[in-house]
């Protein structure tokens, strides 16, 4: 009988001045490079091998989603994460990165790579600013601040959040229903945690954002793949399949990965759907803010005159994805239970990030900001897309939406997305496969570019390099 696979990848994690996340991902590839699993084979679940390791389910959650988005692993919904079919036989193993000596504080962060998904500009941030805001927050530090912080989130903070979003979002909502929380992830398990009884419905996009959907299975949810195409996710379509769902998670703005905007006539019928069976809607507005053509549609959340919608929003893409700040707009029946599921679970997020955040949105810079990013934004990808254009020709087929950070790109005798997103990698590149993004077995193939961080006289000479790499 074959070793089950946590046996092979369980063991306890040595002291190292690496970190843990970078630790269990070269383990895991040094794994698979000897066919320890091997092709095809099944890993363990995230809970499983998070509780043999000792450390947190977020670690091998990230792990998990690196080696998916380089081709390693593939995941196929109830039947777990496996080892990519696609990879060789002969495939040579990848060669092992000594660990420096240098202690872990001297560390440089991971360079931000061409095409990576899921990061703002970094280059352009204004970290001078908030330098600055961060010096005049710690000198407000009482000594009671530096207790333990109110789980839900500071006062500030939310009502910052809350005035924010009523005029931005046309959210109407009061700082008693938002909850801060450490990234979109965060609030979503919270949500799962709260509302979801192992093997409830959760009617999901297909393809869609592939980190929510381990959240998800994690919790031992029924995932209801729902086809999503030009208008967004088919209401319809689910209503007449499996027409009664606990849950339903949603991008409108701009959907993940495929970037369409949800319809108005199917907001209303999705709104319809969950206000007659009881259901509640995720909506997930990850990147609503960057919209550069014509008018951008309003939050779903606008329109919930039922009260059915839970809003999340984050701060990941809008400000920098290592401030770990997310918030959570709730109706009012669910204010309750899940302040008490957040009290029962987290000691809330860091006092200092949270004041800092506070005093960006209240001083105007974060609207200031945005606004920046916005032109900066249609700017590079309209670079990168001519760019892509004149170096592949009529081999690609391109989906250039009026919003969103990234181009979904296909390309003509292309083969396995997989195998060109292990070659881009070799080449320095990290682009996305858009297979893994699906719940199921799909022949779709494409690649994910995110633009936020080449600047435009770089498009060019990196489209060029991704031809020369994928060819």
């Amino acid at each position: 009988m074959a070793r089950r696979p946590s046996s092979r990848l369980s063991g306890p994690l040595a002291r190292s001045s690496l970190p843990l996340q970078e630790q269990l991902y070269r383990r895991i590839r040094a794994a698979i490079a000897r066919r320890q699993p091997g092709p095809g084979e099944k890993l363990p679940s995230v809970r499983t091998l998070a509780s043999e390791l000792g450390v947190a389910r977020g670690t091998v959650d990230t792990v998990y989603a690196r080696l998916v988005g380089e081709g390693y692993l593939v995941t196929r919904g109830p039947a777990g994460t496996v080892v990519s079919p696609a990879l060789a036989p002969d495939d040579p193993p990848p060669r092992p990165t000594p660990e420096r000596s240098a202690p872990a504080m001297d560390r440089t962060p991971p360079e931000v790579r061409p095409f990576q998904m899921g990061l703002p500009a970094i280059d352009l941030f204004p970290r001078t600013l908030w330098g600055r805001l961060t010096a005049r927050a710690a000198k407000r530090l009482t000594g009671a601040a530096l207790a333990y912080p109110d789980p839900l989130g500071t006062p500030e903070l939310r009502e910052a959040i809350a005035a924010y979003l009523a005029v931005s979002r046309g959210v109407p909502c009061n700082a008693a229903q938002v909850i801060v929380t450490g990234g979109y992830q965060a609030g979503l398990s919270l949500i799962a945690q709260t509302l979801l009884s192992p093997g409830e419905r959760v009617w999901f996009e297909e393809p869609g954002y592939f980190l929510a959907r381990q959240i998800l299975q994690a919790a031992s949810a029924q995932l209801i793949p729902v086809p999503v195409d030009s208008h967004g996710m088919d209401v319809e379509a689910a209503r007449k399949s499996v027409p009664r769902a606990r849950l339903a998670v949603v991008t409108p703005a701009h959907q993940s990965p495929l970037g369409v905007a949800l319809s108005l006539p199917r907001r209303q019928r999705l709104l319809a759907w969950a206000a007659e069976t009881g259901a509640w809607i995720v909506e997930d507005d990850y990147d609503g803010e960057f919209h550069y053509v014509g008018r951008k549609l309003p939050a779903l959340k606008s329109l919930d005159a039922a009260d059915r919608v839970i809003y999340a929003g984050s701060f990941s893409k809008t400000l920098f994805p290592g401030l770990r700040l997310g918030y959570l707009v709730l109706p009012l029946q669910l204010v309750r239970p899940v302040v008490d599921a957040k009290r029962a679970t987290s000691h809330g997020e860091a006092i200092l990030s949270q004041g800092v955040a506070a005093d960006f949105l209240t001083d105007g810079h974060f609207g200031r900001h945005l606004k920046r990013m916005r032109g900066l934004y249609a700017a590079r990808r309209d670079a990168l897309a001519a760019a892509l254009r004149t170096t592949f020709g009529d081999r690609l087929t391109m989906s250039v939406e009026p919003g969103g950070m990234h181009l979904l790109t296909r390309f003509a005798g292309g083969g396995s997305d997989l195998e060109m997103v292990r070659r881009a990698g070799r080449a320095g590149l990290a682009p996305t496969a858009l297979s893994t993004q699906f719940l199921g077995h799909t022949p779709d193939n494409g690649l994910l570019l995110s633009f936020t961080n080449i600047a435009e006289d770089q498009a060019l000479p990196l489209a060029k390099t991704l031809a020369r790499a994928i060819a």
